[in-house]
């Protein structure tokens, strides 16, 4: 068995059971347990699992949001590398919406600063980057300001999102799955998730391959809404095939 194969077994009977335990995951995957507390240390770097005494629980029992400086600083490269994909779905002359979140804020940091471009984002720290750039014509949206993300989220936010037509939305997510598409744990993210997917004329969803399988609270889009999932080479080859049966198509980066 693969790690990949062998990593993603563990996530899921951490998910049916809230919890793993190593000498349990030892016997019954055939393998030794410093192996698999190889295998649970790569999966709390990738956000899956936090270790325990013994063992380790899957991050959504814990039920904490994580603030934007610390998911920033998690899987960097591998975000620079999916903000880097995304800049080839950029409309030349057009004009997109940026969602807030720690990949899409890659995304501002990468923009060419002459670069011809319309954006509206309800992100303080993509706003904060893209001020300065003589070639973007930079919209931010209102509303309440949440402390853990930075987003600008209420009424303020979709009311405008209403009328308002863009040629690409830069979406990102907590979790993505299948059976119940794309998530996020505060309500007031979701609506305002919802309604920039509802004004793009194209969505794109930028998302680590960790985030595969999880599922939050609140879900604001299916799969069918989306046009393009940007992520990671570490995800699994059938969960791919399954996410182009829904209707996206997939890009690795």
């Amino acid at each position: 068995m693969y790690a990949a194969e062998r990593q993603q077994r563990i996530i899921a009977e951490a998910r049916r059971a809230g919890r793993v335990e190593v000498t349990a995951l030892a016997d019954s995957l055939g393998v030794a347990a410093e192996t698999v507390r190889r295998d649970l240390t790569a999966l709390e770097r990738r956000g899956s699992l936090r270790r325990v005494h013994g063992g380790a629980i899957p991050v959504e029992r814990l039920e904490v949001e994580p603030t934007l400086a610390t998911r920033s600083g998690r899987l960097a490269d591998v975000k620079r590398r999916i903000a880097a994909r995304a800049l080839d779905e950029l409309p030349s002359g057009g004009s997109i919406i940026l969602d807030a979140g720690s990949t899409t804020l890659a995304v501002a940091e990468m923009l060419p600063p002459d670069l011809d471009l319309t954006v509206l984002t309800n992100s303080l720290a993509a706003a904060t980057v893209l001020s300065t750039h003589p070639g973007i014509s930079l919209y931010l949206l209102g509303g309440r300001v949440r402390g853990t993300t930075g987003a600008a989220v209420g009424d303020w936010a979709t009311g405008a999102l209403a009328d308002i037509v863009v040629d690409v939305a830069i979406i990102g997510t907590n979790g993505l799955s299948v059976a119940r598409g794309l998530t996020t744990p505060d309500q007031s993210e979701s609506l305002v998730k919802r309604a920039m997917v509802r004004a793009a004329r194209k969505c794109v969803v930028l998302t680590d391959s960790s985030k595969t399988g999880d599922d939050h609270l609140h879900r604001f889009a299916q799969l069918a809404d989306v046009d393009v999932v940007i992520t990671d080479t570490d995800l699994d080859d059938d969960v791919a095939a399954e996410i182009r049966a829904a209707g996206p198509e997939v890009v690795t980066a």
